[in-house]
């Protein structure tokens, strides 16, 4: 390998580094407003209704600006929305996936990797998420860029309790460019059309009721 190559490669993983350690520094802060609410969700009508211990929330027809409030604050929704690059990655069996498979699905895609520290905060609300509206309609789609590759990335899944999560990688970590990751975790909420209804970069509460809010709202839009 040339030194230009290794100390572009040393330059991303420093850079990517730095961003993970502002993310824990704002969830221990509240930035984010991290905690462990036991939020559930209705999943015969995961898309109309969600219950939580304050009881029925309501769900709104599409997702608006207005859903980036208490612990998904830091959720940017964008004004006018865009195709999210079409990033290829591996799945767990080496097979090489693309994220254009999940088009007329709505998909929440998490980026991490075990070194960063937010990222195993809140894998376990990722895979809290999973569980309560993962189906046809939706995923999580949570992708390593950890170096280390497959065997450590799924080990890190069993240690956080996240294995309803599936086993999705990249090495390289060639994908944080397109999608424009300065750290980790990075997260995008993508629509059955494939564009990027807004983004979130650092950690949040995804088993939350703003975060089922909001997801529910994404899978109730129509067309």
């Amino acid at each position: 390998m040339s030194k230009d190559l290794t100390f572009g490669m040393e330059r991303r993983q420093i850079a990517i580094l730095i961003g993970c350690v502002a993310g824990l520094l704002a969830a221990v802060y509240g930035i984010y407003a991290v905690d462990d609410s036991d939020a559930k969700l209705a999943a015969s009508t995961p898309a109309a209704t969600v219950e939580s211990p304050a009881g029925t929330l309501a769900i709104p027809d599409k997702v608006t600006r207005e859903l980036s409030t208490g612990k998904l604050a830091a959720f940017v929704v964008h004004k006018q929305r865009k195709p999210l690059s079409d990033i290829t990655f591996l799945d767990g069996t080496g097979k090489e996936r693309s994220i254009s498979e999940w088009r007329g699905r709505v998909v929440l895609l998490n980026l991490w990797a075990t070194w960063c520290a937010p990222c195993r905060k809140e894998m376990p609300d990722l895979a809290k998420l999973q569980r309560l509206l993962g189906g046809d309609d939706f995923e999580v789609v949570a992708i390593s860029v950890d170096r280390k590759g497959a065997e450590a990335s799924a080990r890190f899944l069993i240690e956080a309790q996240a294995t309803s999560l599936a086993l999705y990688i990249d090495r390289s970590a060639r994908i944080l460019n397109p999608l424009g990751a300065i750290g980790l975790p990075a997260t995008y909420l993508i629509d059955r059309q494939g564009n990027e209804i807004g983004r979130i970069l650092g950690p949040a509460d995804w088993a939350s009721e703003d975060a089922l809010r909001l997801v529910a709202a994404a899978l109730k839009e129509q067309g």
